[in-house]
């Protein structure tokens, strides 16, 4: 398309050089036949006029002397022939070496100096010697015949002098009338070319391109089967073969994605039977596992209560380890419910105050809290946010608890609790003074059932941390340990804001809240 489109350019581009080169030429030609009418014949006819005029002057001047014998008569004779001199000078040069005007003048040159040495000179002298002379007389006649030869050269001059006139009107009407044509043909060329232009886009590329458009409408209303060919020039092809190229991998995506919405769709079938199941297996859990251990742990303690006296040490060290295995497990299937349970409550979520959710979980670890010594600060006012309260309670409780047990026997347990806004996030933090936890263990902490100590050291089941990054991840935020604190451990975790939540005071957000169970303040 493109090689058409210059190839129709370069052609008119080449007319219009042509037109050019011609029209310049014609006006060159316009110029200097304007420049030869204005500035040479018609200034050369005026000035022969004049001369003309200056030879009556003399000839007139000339008969009157003769007839009269008045001297006055002799000042426009004298005139004349000065003015002579200087109009034959004019007109020679304006026509130069050109005949027949060089000719002519140089005849009327002549014969003026010839009539005046011959008849003009003489008839004056007679006419100062003799006096004035009739109008018969032979000398009046003879200068007056030889004068008339004179009118006859001169009419001759002019008449050259109108035909030159005559010939360059001509030749400039003949180059105006080139000049329009040439217009009109550029003018022509140029119409031609932009139909020729128009006429080649909407043949080689219109009907090809609303072909297209046609097409792609097509597979845009979700008919995809219908394979898209275009004719026209190798470009419009081209794009036409993209566009190919781009249903064909639309239709191959389609199936595709159906295939994988049927698998999704299995797989969501396989998933709903798996958490029926589940469901009914933490039925199970908390209701049919859990009573054959309070079985086991109730006899034990009766065996225990009755034949005490007749089992040795070892004995009843085998029937705590027995007990305690059982409250053990117990406790590990009701951690493990719990964890189960979480992500199942989102329909049930409101707004909770997190100062509120940290007073339940004071209020659980009370006695351990009191006995521990902890003091619990809060350094900024907890935000209100949309979840479920229950679970965030558990966050509290899990990550307190943490800063309970794995505190230092030589140093004051302290516990700061932190929040500030960023974006739409709550950044809450929560620090202790305890043992804290190595930079390598930062991300297994979090994991389900990872320890870091021998359960002889720390009581727990190794739920804790996990239950928390799910609950904090299943509200929309994150949470992370401080790989570098300045002691002990730093929890940080995200929330997102609740976007209707009521935005506090300066005043109150720097109105902390110190809790200290030794002293019997509230939480």
């Amino acid at each position: 398309m493109q090689h058409w489109v210059h190839l129709i350019l370069a052609g008119f581009v080449l007319m219009v050089c042509g037109c050019l080169v011609v029209g310049g030429l014609v006006l060159s030609r316009i110029s200097d036949r304007t420049t030869e009418l204005v500035d040479r014949i018609q200034p050369a006819r005026s000035w022969s006029y004049q001369l003309q005029n200056s030879l009556l002057d003399q000839e007139t001047g000339v008969r009157g002397f003769a007839l009269t014998g008045d001297a006055s008569f002799l000042e426009p004779y004298e005139e004349g022939v000065r003015a002579e001199r200087q109009r034959l000078d004019r007109v020679r040069a304006l026509v130069g070496d050109d005949q027949p005007f060089a000719g002519d003048l140089d005849r009327i040159e002549t014969a003026s100096r010839q009539w005046r040495l011959l008849r003009a000179e003489p008839l004056i002298a007679g006419v100062r010697g003799a006096g004035p002379a009739g109008e018969s007389s032979e000398p009046i006649r003879q200068s007056k015949a030889e004068f008339d030869t004179l009118r006859q050269l001169y009419t001759e001059q002019q008449s050259h002098l109108d035909v030159a006139r005559d010939q360059a009107r001509a030749d400039l009407g003949v180059a105006r009338t080139t000049r329009d044509r040439v217009l009109l043909a550029l003018v022509i060329g140029f119409v031609l070319a932009v139909v020729s232009l128009s006429l080649l886009l909407h043949r080689m590329v219109g009907r090809p391109l609303n072909a297209l458009t046609a097409a792609s409408d097509t597979v845009r209303s979700g008919t995809f089967a219908g394979r898209i060919e275009v004719r026209g020039p190798s470009d419009v092809r081209a794009v036409a073969a993209a566009v190919e190229d781009m249903r064909r991998r639309l239709v191959a995506e389609l199936a595709e994605s159906r295939e994988r919405e049927t698998l999704l769709a299995e797989q969501a079938e396989e998933l709903r039977r798996s958490n029926s199941e589940l469901e009914q297996f933490a039925y199970v859990a908390s209701h049919d596992l859990q009573e054959p251990l309070r079985k086991v742990a109730s006899f034990c303690r009766l065996l225990e209560k009755r034949y005490g006296t007749e089992l040795d040490e070892r004995g009843k060290q085998y029937i705590d380890f027995a007990v305690d295995g059982a409250v053990r497990m117990r406790v590990l299937i009701e951690d493990l419910l719990t964890f189960s349970r979480v992500g199942r409550v989102h329909e049930s979520w409101k707004p909770v105050d997190l100062d509120r959710s940290l007073d339940r979980a004071l209020a659980n670890l009370a006695l351990a809290v009191e006995e521990s010594g902890a003091t619990v600060v809060r350094e900024d006012r907890l935000p209100e946010l949309l979840g479920d309260g229950t679970s965030l309670t558990m966050v509290w409780q899990n990550l307190i608890g943490n800063a309970v047990k794995f505190r230092r026997p030589d140093v004051p347990c302290r516990i700061t609790v932190g929040c500030v806004r960023e974006g739409e996030d709550w950044h809450l933090t929560v620090a202790d003074t305890g043992i804290g936890i190595a930079p390598e263990f930062s991300d297994k902490v979090f994991v389900i059932f990872q320890r870091l100590h021998d359960r002889d050291a720390y009581e727990g089941t190794g739920i804790g941390l996990a239950l928390c990054r799910k609950i904090v991840e299943f509200h929309g935020g994150r949470i992370w340990l401080d790989p570098h604190p300045d002691e002990g451990t730093l929890v940080h975790f995200t929330l997102p804001v609740l976007p209707e939540a009521p935005t506090h005071t300066t005043a109150e957000l720097l109105a902390p809240a110190l809790v200290s169970p030794q002293s019997g303040d509230a939480p």
